[in-house]
């Protein structure tokens, strides 16, 4: 008599964002059709479902952002606004049945591997929970908006709060005095958006933002007809990938010596060209002189705009660079002891990221013999094998994990980290066995080569702007963020890492799904 409790899928995917949709894609091409997608919100597309703030769009041109599965010759913009984006994601998860597969409203609080039974069971927020043999995090790179703003009495203005994540779009900006804290990439494009309908718009900014001019045009027809044309879009797009690739080939695999005092000069000379092209923008010398960086271009994520900076040249418009000192219930008061008063203030503080040891919560993850996944990247750094993989979850795969972006846009690199996770299934599949899991060496050597190859990243981002909050650099002082490889390595890395990289468990019973 066969007693083995089955769980409710073979796969579930937690998250239907780029990532889960992408997921779903492959596994449904690798002939893997017994799977769940669990995603939080009530439509797919992830962040361009859940952000809709005026001026979103993205900030990468959208032949490098899209899959290389469903490449799109139609897009109005090089740049693309944010619902033409949404709709995209939408469409794609609808062509090739992933949407069909995605239970929304189901927002995953806790992740737990049954030793016994040997599948994870998914604790959802309401009180339900999920089982499935596999488990593939597609939550994103950009976890969740950040709850503590880290200013006191934030939760004590009584005006209208607004955030990009949670943007009321029925209340009207007209003749309000508004106030923004926040200058990283969402305010970049909030700020120019609701300038001429604002009465009175502040700006309060702690770091400044480097924001380069974008080169962004409407994409005329006999253009779109010719990237129609089979090959051209995956011709350009791997050109780009190339130069991005030789890039940051270059940056890692040169010795300190050589590599140190070229970024160096770097730095510099961005900075003193910056610096010319904000003459030419900024007409007010001490907005300016605010609006100046101190730090290297690459330091903090740089921005494209060609209105951010020059909505600082509206009468209406004020940047604020004095200290905050906590928010009031009717604004915000400074370390000048200047209270300024508004009727709406817009959070634009960030998102709780996947490269800091901060975002992953104890007790959400635990695997084998009750291993903490929170536990383990405070205590030893984060890492996994090739960014996908941590030795103690078994069956279970992220495809935005540590060292994972390599300077391409994000979906080709969760396609490569999808292919690993699909290609584990199928092999565990193939061999009759119930589990997989990276090997300890394996995950071992592979992170200490990836950790000595990041020294470069290191020195630019802790040593020599080590002043600059960021988050390619997190609390640990380690840059996580960025895949110190190229890209087509990390892309072979994923689709071809070797089998035996991983142990595999006992063979399935008799009658189980295989």
């Amino acid at each position: 008599m066969n007693d083995t409790v089955y769980p409710q899928y073979e796969v579930a995917v937690v998250g239907a964002g780029p990532g889960g949709i992408a997921a779903g894609v492959k596994l449904r091409r690798a002939g893997i059709d017994d799977f769940v997608v669990l995603e939080r919100a009530d439509e797919v597309g992830g962040s361009w479902h859940e952000n809709h703030y005026p001026g979103l769009g993205v900030d990468v041109p959208a032949l490098a952002y899209q899959y290389s599965f469903a490449r799109k010759s139609t897009w109005s913009r090089v740049f693309p606004l944010g619902p033409e984006v949404k709709q995209y994601h939408v469409e794609v998860a609808q062509r090739f049945g992933v949407r069909d597969r995605v239970r929304f409203g189901a927002e995953v609080d806790r992740e737990e591997w049954d030793d016994d039974a040997e599948y994870w069971t998914l604790h959802l927020t309401d009180g339900t929970t999920v089982t499935a043999r596999f488990v593939i995090s597609a939550v994103g790179a950009f976890v969740r908006p950040k709850a503590d703003v880290g200013i006191p009495g934030a939760r004590s203005f009584k005006g209208m709060v607004l955030r990009p994540s949670s943007w009321d779009h029925d209340y009207d900006l007209a003749g309000k005095r508004v106030g923004i804290i926040g200058t990283g990439a969402s305010a970049v494009q909030i700020i120019p958006s609701i300038a001429p309908e604002a009465g009175r718009l502040s700006v309060f900014q702690r770091t400044p933002v480097w924001s380069l001019p974008k080169p962004d045009f409407r994409i005329p027809i006999a253009l779109q007809r010719i990237l129609a044309l089979p090959g051209i879009q995956p011709v350009l797009h791997a050109s780009a990938l190339v130069v991005v690739d030789l890039a940051l080939r270059a940056v890692v695999g040169l010795p300190g010596t050589v590599i140190h005092p070229l970024m160096d000069r770097f730095d510099a000379g961005c900075q003193a060209l910056y610096r010319r092209y904000l003459a030419r923008v900024i007409s007010d010398p001490e907005t300016r002189a605010g609006l100046t960086p101190d730090f290297g271009v690459l330091a903090k994520r740089p921005t494209l705009s060609n209105s951010y900076l020059r909505a600082y040249n509206r009468d209406n418009v004020t940047l604020v660079t004095t200290p905050i000192e906590k928010i009031t219930p009717t604004g915000v008061r400074t370390a000048d002891r200047r209270l300024h008063r508004f009727d709406a203030l817009i959070l634009a503080t960030g998102y709780e990221v996947f490269s800091d040891p901060e975002t992953y919560r104890p007790g959400t993850v635990l695997g084998r013999a009750g291993f903490d996944l929170a536990k383990f990247y405070n205590e030893q750094g984060l890492q996994a094998y090739q960014s996908v993989s941590v030795p103690g979850l078994p069956n279970r795969w992220t495809l935005v994990g540590p060292y994972s972006w390599t300077g391409s846009g994000w979906h080709a690199f969760v396609e490569m980290t999808a292919d690993h996770a699909v290609r584990a299934i199928g092999e565990t599949r193939r061999r009759g066995t119930r589990w997989c899991e990276v090997r300890k060496e394996a995950a071992d050597a592979y992170h200490r080569d990836i950790h000595r190859r990041g020294a470069a990243l290191r020195y630019y981002l802790a040593d020599l702007n080590g002043h600059v909050p960021t988050y390619y650099r997190n609390s640990q002082g380690d840059s996580t963020y960025v895949r110190p490889s190229g890209f087509f390595e990390a892309r072979r890395g994923n689709r071809r890492f070797p089998l035996d990289d991983y142990r595999y468990g006992v063979r399935a019973a008799a009658g189980a799904p295989a």
